[in-house]
């Protein structure tokens, strides 16, 4: 994928909640990223790097027992601030939204999936 449809993407996912704060994505050790208008980012860039290699090897051990379970389709953490999902793209990426801790989870997991499946 290009670093086009990377920034397609972010927009898209962004445009289709008001409660998603951030969306990144994470590939090749490169960050495509994007703020909601008017929210300020509770981590810096480099920390945000940091974060998501890490998440990178959580979901590289998640895929050891995807033969028992299945494959991996995204991971929800909530923190005291918000809650972080993230969802593999790409062979090695990933896609990291912060939202709002009133937010439905369940259905905005499932626009941002429609719309990773669009260019995927």
């Amino acid at each position: 994928m290009i670093n086009l449809e990377y920034e397609k993407i972010c927009n898209k996912i962004l445009e289709c909640d008001k409660k998603i704060r951030y969306v990144g994505i994470y590939d090749y050790g490169e960050l495509y990223d994007k703020m909601r208008s008017g929210l300020k980012s509770l981590l810096s860039r480099e920390e945000t790097e940091l974060s998501l290699s890490q998440a990178i090897y959580r979901w590289s051990t998640r895929k050891k027992t995807a033969g028992k379970i299945g494959k991996p389709i995204f991971a929800l953490a909530k923190y005291e601030k918000i809650y972080r999902v993230t969802v593999p793209i790409g062979g090695a990426g990933l896609i990291l939204i912060s939202l709002e801790l009133d937010s439905d989870i369940i259905e905005i997991v499932d626009k941002i999936l429609k719309i990773k499946n669009e260019y995927t």
